[in-house]
């Protein structure tokens, strides 16, 4: 008989290629997970790892088992979903991988405010501009910028017509002038961001349903958005934001929107699941505080635009 334990770190275990890396997901001693894949193998009657001092790979049994060994964790926690109480449906840890400035600025408190109406539940707060992979890494649900286009998990809408917004701060208008075109744009400080290496200095932006792009520079770039937003605060230049970002420094003063008469890209915002089973009780009552944040949000943008 197989412990729903030691299923989980050999799944755990192979898609990190590590053994201590699941032991260190799991908060247990790397020795714990060694016992738990020797009690596997020993009741398979065959090896499921491949291991050295330096490596560690499936081997071709490992490799043709990791599927079932999957399919069973899924089956008996879908069934243990069907046998829980009402009271049970909110506990348990929600691992949670959310952009850096998304999360730290506009969804931390939606996500202390759930954890407190549901005190059984244990959040795990992933923030990182870093793009979560929903399958390998250690995540239950990941919220996402970005058009799905990828039909391997589930997306669900949060945020669909969120879009970029040009916003620098008042004091960096006093000083430099606010641009006129986007010819001017070109000739002022941009912030840009920087993803996996690829910096993002060419800007989208619409007018009369025609598509323009602006290729921008700057003295700063970063590859933590929230950095590029606290640096237009600052008055360090012009950054091209989610509205979903910087809403409320906008309603606040510490941002303003220039060039407004153009609209910005498309920036949806979703939430990702590797598989409709992951849709837990929990997990859907927290979609559904996000989605409602984030509406609010949208409308103060909808306000925007008709003062615009």
């Amino acid at each position: 008989m197989f412990r729903l334990e030691d299923l989980t770190l050999f799944v755990r275990a192979a898609a990190l290629n590590s053994f201590s890396e699941a032991a260190r997901e799991a908060g247990l001693p790397p020795a714990q997970v060694s016992s738990a894949i020797k009690r596997l193998e020993k009741a398979l009657t065959i090896r499921l790892f491949a291991r050295s001092t330096r490596s560690l790979r499936l081997t071709v049994e490992g490799e043709s088992w990791l599927p079932y060994a999957t399919q069973m964790l899924e089956t008996m926690h879908a069934g243990l979903q069907k046998i829980q109480t009402p009271d049970d449906d909110v506990r348990g840890t929600l691992q949670i991988a959310v952009p850096s400035d998304l999360g730290r600025h506009l969804l931390l408190s939606v996500f202390r405010d759930f954890r407190r109406q549901h005190p059984a539940l244990r959040l795990r707060l992933l923030f990182s501009d870093q793009i979560a992979d929903v399958f390998k890494d250690p995540v239950d649900i990941a919220f996402r910028y970005g058009a799905n286009g990828d039909a391997s998990y589930i997306a669900l809408p949060v945020a669909p017509d969120n879009r970029r917004v040009l916003v620098a701060s008042p004091e960096w208008l006093r000083q430099h002038g606010e641009p006129r075109s986007l010819s001017e744009l070109t000739q002022h400080n941009a912030l840009t961001f920087m993803l996996r290496g690829k910096l993002h200095d060419r800007w989208t932006l619409l007018k009369d349903g025609e598509i323009h792009e602006v290729n921008v520079s700057g003295a700063i770039m970063s590859d933590d958005a929230e950095v590029i937003r606290r640096l237009a605060i600052a008055g360090e230049g012009i950054a091209y934001k989610s509205w979903l970002d910087v809403s409320d420094d906008v309603n606040a003063g510490r941002l303003q929107p220039i060039l407004t008469q153009y609209q910005g890209e498309s920036v949806p915002l979703n939430m990702i699941c590797p598989h409709r089973q992951q849709l837990s009780p929990a997990v859907r009552l927290l979609y559904d505080a996000v989605k409602a944040r984030c509406a609010s949000v949208q409308a103060s943008f909808a306000a925007q635009s008709r003062c615009n």
